[in-house]
């Protein structure tokens, strides 16, 4: 008689949960490394895009753009005139040299020189042609050249924080800036026209005739006497 009522007993207890086997300590060591390097790279994701400075608008782009002062005009295949061309074949083609070149008015109002084949007057009616217009020549390009390659572009404009200063072949010392209209100033003589690239010299037309207070002195006082 008690065999049936402890089969029922047994029947009826409640079942027991059974437990889930734990994870293998390797097993939970990776996953744990995996889980804090993918929240580390969320961090690190995070500062990077936090810290980044917004980009400019585009409106900012376009005022800044239109701000800038254009360059002036490039020069033409007749702007230099004889002088000018002979004065820039007197520099090595393969080596890099910039020249401020005068333009064709200049070399007849300053220099008073006409041509090289032509017995022009220079300064105080004397004859200036074959080797005396070579030796003013050459002054003059130790005066206005300088060995590097600059164009137009290069030059800041007046009023940026960095002035640019050259130094010619003779030493001579060149303030280069832009002004308002883009003109490239150098010495406070004004471009006529930029950027003639023959080889690896670069020639600027100016305006005006670079040199020192000595051989400015020389013509003035041949054009006096």
């Amino acid at each position: 008689m008690h065999r049936p009522a402890a089969r029922r007993k047994r029947r009826l207890s409640p079942l027991r949960p059974r437990r889930r086997p734990l994870p293998p300590p390797r097993l939970l060591a990776v996953t744990i490394a995996s889980a804090s390097t993918l929240l580390f790279l969320a961090l690190v994701l995070l500062s990077t895009t936090s810290t980044s400075p917004p980009s400019p608008p585009r409106s900012r782009l376009a005022s800044s753009r239109r701000s800038s002062p254009a360059v002036r005009p490039r020069c033409g295949a007749a702007s230099l005139g004889e002088l000018g061309d002979a004065m820039v074949a007197m520099l090595p083609r393969d080596l890099p040299f910039t020249v401020f070149v005068p333009s064709p008015g200049s070399f007849r109002r300053v220099l008073k020189m006409q041509g090289r084949a032509s017995n022009a007057s220079a300064a105080g009616g004397e004859e200036v042609g074959g080797d005396s217009a070579d030796a003013v020549l050459s002054r003059v390009l130790g005066f206005s050249a300088v060995p590097r390659r600059l164009l137009a572009a290069d030059v800041p404009p007046r009023g940026a924080a960095t002035r640019l200063a050259l130094d010619s072949v003779s030493g001579l010392r060149i303030h280069a800036s832009r002004d308002a209209r883009g003109a490239l100033v150098v010495n406070g003589v004004r471009s006529e026209c930029v950027d003639v690239v023959r080889g690896e010299t670069v020639v600027h037309v100016v305006a005006g005739v670079l040199m020192d207070a000595e051989f400015e002195r020389s013509f003035a006082v041949d054009s006096d006497g």
